[in-house]
């Protein structure tokens, strides 16, 4: 069925948008709670006559969304997380947590128009995207880091001390078991030594 939007509808459309949306999730979410209306005939006549008569403070949002843009013209994040022995992150790090590094970094955006199209799951860079207006998008640099990156790495240093300790034991032991070996063995071209004849 279609529909045209009242209001912005994250993975939807925003406002004024007619999109088309199976029927019970229309009729039994969408127009009830009043953020959409069923696009009949006579509603896509009004509406079209309404985005006439609003083409001009549409024309000023974008404006004004365009200008807030600038804002973040530079912006690099830095997400740190948690980050196991394997290198996988404690969970994941999706648009959540761009969005609080936004907020921490002076940029008061709606959680809602903040998104990131992949799941996150090792550290690394990646890009979010603020979307200030249907037309207007902005992507946002973002890097994952691991902050327990120096225990990780004193972890790392003590696996592999404990394996230079081990193979060095292993060694050690093979050199003792070969040294014993030849002790016993008669050296070569001599003769094995003959038992001395019994006292009579």
């Amino acid at each position: 069925m279609k529909i045209i939007l009242k209001e912005d509808i994250v993975n939807l459309g925003f406002k004024n948008d007619v999109v088309e949306v199976k029927n019970g999730y229309g009729r039994n979410y969408l127009i009830p709670t009043g953020k959409a209306v069923l696009a009949t005939p006579s509603a896509l006549k009004i509406h079209a006559e309404n985005l006439r008569q609003q083409a001009h403070k549409l024309a000023k949002v974008k404006a004004d969304a365009e200008e807030a843009a600038k804002a973040f013209e530079g912006v690099s994040l830095t997400i740190p997380v948690k980050v196991s022995p394997t290198g996988t992150i404690y969970g994941s790090v999706g648009a959540a947590q761009v969005h609080e590094a936004l907020l921490a970094a002076g940029h008061n955006v709606d959680r809602k128009i903040v998104s990131v199209h992949e799941t996150i799951k090792t550290p690394g860079k990646y890009t979010g995207i603020v979307r200030l207006h249907k037309e207007v998008a902005v992507e946002i640099p973002f890097e994952v880091i691991a902050e327990n990156a120096e225990e990780l790495a004193a972890e790392r240093a003590a696996r592999k001390a404990e394996e230079a300790a081990h193979q060095a034991a292993l060694a050690a032991a093979k050199a003792a078991e070969e040294g014993a070996e030849d002790a016993e063995a008669p050296a070569e071209g001599e003769a094995p030594a003959e038992e001395a004849p019994a006292a009579e």
